[in-house]
Order: structure tokens, then sequence, then C-alpha cells
């Protein structure tokens, strides 16, 4: 049985509306993808260091609670899980203040034992830091020699933007381990300065050969191989968006299961199978986006089917 690891921070969001504290949750940017994977009944596995503190008792637990394995999280004696303050702009889009010392984590748990046809995702700061980076990249390196398939979401927010001509190189090593890249357009802007898409994908694809850009309402822009096209998205109102991106990688990584996409074909996916993988993303950003929770709820596997096949007739209408 193929299995899901993902590799990434773990924190307490405290998010707040108009100034005033309106929930607490576990958060962190693969996180946020794997609990929801936990949630449609795929049993995967999170890859962390957190402190041995309340708030890691908080994440731990949940991670649990919701079919996320702990196997390899790491709890650091000494040490106080990360805390980052979500704050909700009129549009519901968030600003972060983040509480953490990246100085002090090792990444120091055990290898997986990965398997070929087995995902793994990543991304964020988390894949930057020089602290973690060595230990990463063991990891990374491990699961593709045994054939695993590697999601990379850069994650990269403006407040990271001036640190890009010291972490271009590191941000590009990231693009050429990954069999698929998953980003904002903003967080290509921030890294490559442009919002010139077409110059974007040259970039990349000479280092992976699967892009996909997310550009909020403004719909999804796939770059495959040989497939380059674009997807509408659903017409909602949100109420956060804190957690939309991190569950595109999550609907993403079931549509590679569900279309059966192994090592052996990850980099010649047809466009009718992009056509049934990209609306699952959709589908699982659009959802989160219609809560405040950073996941997708427990129940979401009774709907989601109706509302991939909501997302699949727009494109028939455009």
């Amino acid at each position: 049985m193929r299995h899901i690891y993902g590799i990434g921070e773990a924190l307490l969001d405290v998010i707040f509306k108009n100034n005033q504290p309106v929930g607490a949750t576990a958060g962190g940017s693969t996180l946020n993808a794997i609990v929801s994977l936990g949630r449609m009944g795929y049993n995967p596995s999170f890859i962390s260091e957190i402190g041995n503190d309340r708030i890691g008792d908080l994440i731990d637990n949940f991670l649990l609670e919701n079919g996320v394995s702990d196997t390899f999280l790491f709890r650091r004696e000494g040490n106080r899980s990360p805390l980052a303050l979500a704050f909700l702009n009129q549009k519901n889009d968030a600003e972060y203040e983040i509480f953490k010392d990246y100085s002090s984590q090792s990444l120091s748990g055990e290898m997986p034992n990965f398997k070929e046809d087995d995902i793994v995702l990543f991304g964020s700061f988390f894949s930057l830091n020089p602290a973690l980076r060595p230990q990463l990249k063991k990891y990374l390196r491990e699961a593709k020699d045994k054939g695993a398939i590697i999601v990379y979401d850069p994650n990269y927010r403006n407040h990271h933007s001036h640190k890009t001509d010291k972490l271009i190189t590191v941000i590009e090593e990231n693009f050429s381990m990954a069999d698929i890249v998953r980003g904002s357009d903003e967080d290509f802007k921030n890294i490559y300065g442009t919002e010139d898409l077409k110059e974007i994908s040259d970039r990349i694809r000479k280092l992976c050969n699967n892009l996909v850009i997310t550009a909020n309402s403004h719909g999804v822009h796939l770059f495959g191989n040989e497939v380059d096209k674009w997807y509408e998205v659903l017409k909602i109102d949100p109420v956060s968006t804190i957690g939309a991106g991190d569950n595109f990688n999550a609907g993403l990584v079931h549509g590679l299961l569900k279309q059966n996409i192994s090592i052996n074909n990850i980099h010649s996916i047809t466009e009718d199978q992009w056509d049934e993988i990209i609306p699952c993303g959709i589908a699982f950003a659009s959802e989160v986006c219609c809560s405040l929770d950073n996941y997708v709820p427990n129940n979401y596997i009774q709907t989601l089917d109706n509302q991939v096949s909501e997302i699949k007739n727009l494109q028939y209408a455009t």
C-alpha cells in the first residue's frame, strides 16, 4: 500500500479577526495538507520537530485524532513549540507573525522506510532553514532513491523576498528534487521578481517538468509534460484563505492516487489525467476557504466527488 509523508513545520495557529482571537488550531503548511489527507482516510505520516510542552501535546494529539501518524514527530526536550498569530484582513487573507527559534531545531527523528510510489510532500521556509536542511536532504534523497514521488510547495511569502539572492540556489535545488512543483503566483513573483508565467515556467521546467501555479480566484495554470492549460475555479465567498494552497496540495496528492500516477508515469501525465487531478486540488482549496479550519471537514469524502464534477463542468463551459 502506498504511503504519504509530509515534511514540514508544526505550530499552533492563533487566528485573529478584527484584532480579536477567534480560534486556535494546529497549523503549518505541510501539516494542514497532511491533516486533510488523514481525514480522507489515507493514514499519512508527518515528519517534524516540536517541543515537549503543552502546545506540543495539543499538536501531537490533534494529529493522532485526525488519522495522522506521529511516529516521525520528534519531541525535543527544553524547546518551546512554535506559535503563529494569523491576522485576517478584510479579504480574509492572513498576515502572520511567527514566534519560533529556527536555529535550535535539527530534525532529529528516525529515517522512514520509504518505498517506491510513496508520496512525499514538503516545502515552506522550513525546507530552506540551514539548521534543518542537512537532515531534510537526507530524507529527500532517501525517498528519491527508493522511487517515491516528491511534491514541493515553496510557499515563499513576501516577508522572505529580501533574502532571495541568498536562498535562490537552495530553492532551485528543491525544484530539481521534486517531481511536481505547486506554488502560488505570489510565491513565484517573490522568488523571480516577475509575474510573467511563461518566464517563470521556462525557468522552473528546466529543473522540474511538472509545474502547477495557483492564482486565487484567477484560476490554476498547469505547465506539464507537453500540456499547458488554464483551469477555472469555483466562485466562492471565502471565510479564510489560510489553508487554501496547502489543501490544493492535499487535493493534488488525492488526485495522483485516484489516477494511479506512479513514479514510472509521473513525467508523462496525460491531459485527460490532469483534467481529473487539478479539479481535486481546486475542490480541496475551495472547501477550506469556506471555514476557519485549515483542513477539509471529517465527512468531506462524502461530498468531494460532486464538487469535483461541478469544477470539471466549469472547464467544459469555457
